[in-house]
């Protein structure tokens, strides 16, 4: 059976995906001055891509948020 689902559960769910994104996105931007360091200039692009990437999804989960608030 299906668990209820509710705005309230909904608003927790999303803070939680929210700060997690936040969370990845921060250490992504933490490593990649480390990767530079020790050479790794093409990964590190890519880890900077993903933490813009991961910055936009975190734009999409507010956004959400924001309409289960209305």
């Amino acid at each position: 059976m299906a668990e209820e689902l509710d705005e309230g559960k909904l608003e927790h769910l999303l803070e939680h995906w929210i700060e997690h994104s936040e969370s990845h996105s921060k250490s992504f931007n933490d490593w990649i001055s480390k990767l530079e360091a020790a050479g790794f200039e093409e990964v590190a692009g890519h880890i900077r891509t993903a933490a813009t990437k991961m910055d936009e999804c975190t734009e999409h989960l507010k956004q959400a948020k924001d309409v289960v608030r209305k």
